[in-house]
């Protein structure tokens, strides 16, 4: 009885720790990971509005022919939309960690008659994604929910061609004007003192949405 006891004691502890994990060079506590159950709040059409997908996408300039990963995909709100700009001759990987996720995306790209996107079933410390492929890897609201971010980061590095680009897009931290939790916001020092030590270069911040930060890096 004593050793269940401390065996459920110690799971205990392991699930707050867990809970209440932090950066290791910020101290920015990491966000719980959205579940199925958010997939139509990634949806809502309030989105439109508040994030403005297309001129996000238009500030990056992505070529045809392009080869692009978006991880943490969801159901795809940005996915169709990469899809369409790098066209037939180009690939987007929608990259997520839960398989209903990645279900609904591809009854989401089925309806749109969309068939340059090729699912990807992530872990959370590697996005399993083909090593010096990828031209561009885009982030939205996704970086601050990684459980093993500096992992993830060097996969991610390895998967990008040479002089491949990293988007993050990611809610004012600055502002507090904008209406979100903490966790789920971050400012670009913080941006950028975890991400430029896994080896990516800084190339600029691009501030052309109400609320969210384009910040892109180099391999």
């Amino acid at each position: 009885m004593e050793k269940s006891r401390i065996v459920a004691a110690l799971l205990l502890f392991a699930f707050v720790c867990r809970c209440e994990d932090v950066h290791p060079i910020t101290h920015r506590k990491i966000a719980q990971v959205m579940g199925p159950g958010g997939a139509d709040w990634l949806v809502r059409p309030e989105r439109q509005s508040e994030e403005h997908p297309d001129e996000a996408l238009d500030a990056l300039k992505i070529p045809k022919g392009a080869t692009v990963a978006d991880i943490g995909a969801g159901v795809g709100y940005f996915t169709w939309r990469l899809a369409e700009r790098v066209g037939p001759s180009g690939v987007v990987y929608g990259e997520d960690i839960q398989q209903a996720m990645l279900d609904q995306l591809r009854k989401n790209m089925q309806a749109r008659h969309i068939t340059n996107v090729r699912e990807v079933l992530g872990g959370t410390d590697d996005p399993k994604l083909p090593k010096e492929s990828v031209d561009l890897i885009i982030l939205v609201d996704v970086y601050h929910e990684f459980s093993e971010p500096e992992k993830m980061l060097d996969r991610m590095r390895e998967s990008l061609k040479p002089n491949g680009r990293l988007v993050l897009l990611e809610y004012r931290g600055e502002d507090p004007k904008v209406p979100i939790k903490p966790e789920h916001k971050m400012t670009l020092k913080q941006v950028r003192a975890e991400v430029e030590p896994e080896g990516y270069r800084f190339d600029e911040s691009i501030e052309v949405l109400p609320q969210q930060h384009i910040i892109v890096f180099r391999r």
